[in-house]
C-alpha cells in the first residue's frame, strides 16, 4: 500500500469490534487494528485482504500506535468498565498530545466524564461515542452518538459520517446498501456530535432504555394476543408482519414478524415456543431507571420493562406460584379482529409515551450535567441503524424541529391528537388484561403516566398532608403563590398554620 500511515486505530476484535473495522476500511479509511491476542489479530486480517482501505495487524500496542497518522484516533471497543481503564492506562503513556481515544463500549456516563478529565489532565483527547445497531450494525452502518471535545470530533467526524447508516432526507427512512460491504451513496448520515464530556454515553443509555420498553411493550401485545384470543405464534407473527406496513413500522417491529414465523430446528415446533421465558439484560436498561429517579424525572414505563425482566429470572418462584396463587379468567367474548386492532392502538400510545418520557430525561440531564442537546438531531439519529430505528422517530425529528423547546412529546400536535384518539382502545386493553390476568405492566405503567401527566390535580396534596402530619415536611397552598411553606401544629389543629 502507498499510505505509510493508518487513518484510524481500533483496539478490540471482538465481533463488534472487527464489523466497525471491516466497515471502515470499506470505506476506503486504513485501518490499525490490535488485540491482546496476536492469533486473533492475524486470523482477521488474514481473511480480510481485498478492502478498499485496508487492515494492518500489530502485534503490540507500540506497533499499533507507530502505525497512526497524527493526531491519532484510537477506537477502544472493549469490555466496558475495569476492561477499558485498564486498556486506557496502557495505551496513554505511548501517545503524544493531543491524540484521541475513542471509547465505543456500553460505558457509564459517569466513567466517560471521569476519563475524559484525566486523559485530558494529561494532554490527551477523549470521545465517549455510543454505537448502536448491534453486530449487523456495525458492519454495515450503525446509529452513532459521540460526545467530548467538538474540535477532537471534528477529526473523527469524516470517518463517523462515512460508516454510519443513512435515512432518506425526506421520508427519514434507512437507505438499504447492495451487496455486503458496498458503501450506500447519499442520505443524511445517523451520526451527530451530541455535546460535551458523557453526553454522547448518557443518550445511548437512553436509546438502550427506550430500547427496553420497545421490547416489553411487544412482549405485551404478544402475550394478550396469545392468552386473550388464543393465537398462535404464526397467526401473531402475521399481525406484527402487517403493523410492521403502517405506523408500528420499525425494526423491532420487523424482527418480531420473522422470529414468530421461525419454526424449531430440533422439534418443527414454533420456535418462540421452544424459547425459556427468563430475559437477560447488561445493566443499561437499569441505569437509565436509577438516573431518573436521581433526577426526580418520570420515566415510570422504562422501568417496567426492567422490572419486567428481573421478574422473569425468578422462574421457579413464578412455576411455584402459579400453583398457589390461581386465577380462573373467564373466556374472551369480544370480536377478536377488534381486539386485535385495539393492541394496535396500545402498543402505539404505550410507544409515544415511553419515548415521550426518554426525551424528559434526556431534556432533565442536560440541566444536571451543563449540557446543551438538540432533541430534533438525537431522533434524527435514531431513524437508522441503531436497533429502535422506526418510522415514527421521523415524526419525534419533525415535532423538534417545529418547536425546540418542547417540554413533552404528548404536547406536539400529532401525537396529542395520536393518542386522545386511540385511548379507548388502549384503556381496552388494559382493562381486558387486567380482567383476565395478564400482566401488562408497559401498557398499564404508559396508561398511568399518560392520566396523570393530563391531570390538573393529583392525589399528592393529601400524601403532603400526611408528610406534613408524621415529619413536619411543611406543604404549599392551593391560595398563596408558588414557593411558600406552612405547618400545621397538628397536637393543637386549632392553632392558625404557620408560614416556614
Amino acid at each position: 500500500m502507498s499510505q505509510k500511515f493508518s487513518d484510524i486505530g481500533l483496539v478490540g476484535l471482538a465481533v463488534m469490534g472487527q464489523n466497525l473495522a471491516l466497515n471502515m476500511a470499506d470505506h476506503g479509511f486504513r485501518v490499525s487494528v490490535y488485540n491482546r491476542t496476536k492469533e486473533k489479530t492475524d486470523e482477521f486480517v488474514g481473511k480480510h485482504t481485498s478492502t478498499p482501505g485496508g487492515l494492518l495487524g500489530c502485534a503490540t500496542l507500540k506497533d499499533f500506535v507507530a502505525s497512526l497518522q497524527t493526531p491519532r484516533k484510537i477506537i477502544l471497543l472493549v469490555k466496558a468498565g475495569a476492561g477499558t481503564d485498564a486498556v486506557i492506562n496502557e495505551l496513554a503513556p505511548l501517545l503524544d498530545k493531543q491524540d484521541i481515544i475513542i471509547d465505543c463500549g456500553n460505558a457509564n456516563w459517569n466513567d466517560t466524564i471521569r476519563r475524559e478529565k484525566a486523559l485530558t489532565a494529561q494532554g490527551l483527547r477523549f470521545i465517549g461515542s455510543g454505537i448502536s445497531g448491534g453486530e449487523e450494525g456495525a458492519r454495515f452502518g450503525p446509529s452513532l452518538m459521540p460526545g467530548g471535545d467538538p474540535a477532537a470530533y471534528s477529526l473523527l467526524e469524516p470517518i463517523w459520517n462515512s460508516v454510519a447508516s443513512k435515512v432518506d432526507e425526506k421520508t427519514g427512512r434507512e437507505i438499504k446498501g447492495g451487496k455486503a460491504g458496498e458503501p450506500v451513496k447519499g442520505g443524511v448520515p445517523c451520526a451527530a456530535y451530541i455535546g460535551p464530556n458523557g453526553a454522547g454515553h448518557y443518550v445511548k443509555m437512553v436509546h438502550n432504555g427506550i430500547e427496553y420498553g420497545d421490547m416489553q411493550m411487544i412482549c405485551e401485545a404478544y402475550e394478550v394476543m396469545r392468552k386473550l384470543l388464543g393465537m398462535g405464534a404464526a397467526e401473531i407473527g402475521q399481525v406484527f408482519a402487517q403493523w410492521n406496513q403502517g405506523e408500528l413500522n420499525s425494526y423491532l417491529v420487523e424482527i418480531t414478524a420473522e422470529v414468530l414465523a421461525q419454526k424449531d430446528p430440533a422439534t418443527g415446533a414454533a420456535f418462540v415456543d421452544c424459547v425459556l421465558d427468563t430475559a437477560g439484560q447488561k445493566g443499561t436498561g437499569k441505569w437509565t431507571s436509577v438516573s431518573a429517579l436521581d433526577m426526580g424525572t418520570p420515566a415510570p414505563t422504562i422501568a417496567e420493562a426492567v422490572f419486567a425482566r428481573c421478574m422473569s429470572a425468578v422462574k421457579e418462584e413464578r412455576v411455584n406460584a402459579s400453583k398457589i396463587l390461581s386465577f380462573s379468567a373467564p373466556a374472551f367474548q369480544g370480536d377478536k379482529a377488534e381486539m386485535v386492532s385495539a393492541i394496535r392502538d396500545a402498543l402505539y400510545c404505550s410507544k409515544i409515551c415511553s419515548y415521550a418520557q426518554g426525551f424528559q430525561l434526556m431534556r432533565d440531564a442536560q440541566k444536571e450535567f451543563n449540557w446543551k442537546l438538540d432533541f430534533g438531531k438525537i431522533a434524527q439519529i435514531w431513524r437508522g441503524g441503531c436497533i429502535i430505528r422506526a418510522a415514527f422517530l421521523q415524526k419525534i425529528t419533525e415535532a423538534f424541529q417545529q418547536d425546540p423547546a418542547l417540554p413533552n412529546l404528548l404536547l406536539d400536535g400529532y401525537f396529542s391528537k395520536t393518542v386522545h384518539g386511540a385511548q379507548v382502545n388502549w384503556r381496552k386493553v388494559v382493562g381486558a388484561a387486567v380482567a383476565h390476568g395478564i400482566a401488562v405492566p408497559t401498557f398499564s405503567s404508559a396508561l398511568a403516566y399518560f392520566d396523570g401527566y393530563r391531570s390538573a390535580e393529583l392525589p399528592q396534596n393529601l400524601l403532603q398532608a400526611q408528610r406534613d402530619y408524621f415529619g413536619a415536611h411543611t406543604y404549599e397552598r392551593v391560595d398563596q403563590p408558588r414557593g411558600q411553606f406552612y405547618h400545621i401544629d397538628w397536637q393543637d389543629s386549632k392553632r392558625p398554620q404557620s408560614r416556614v
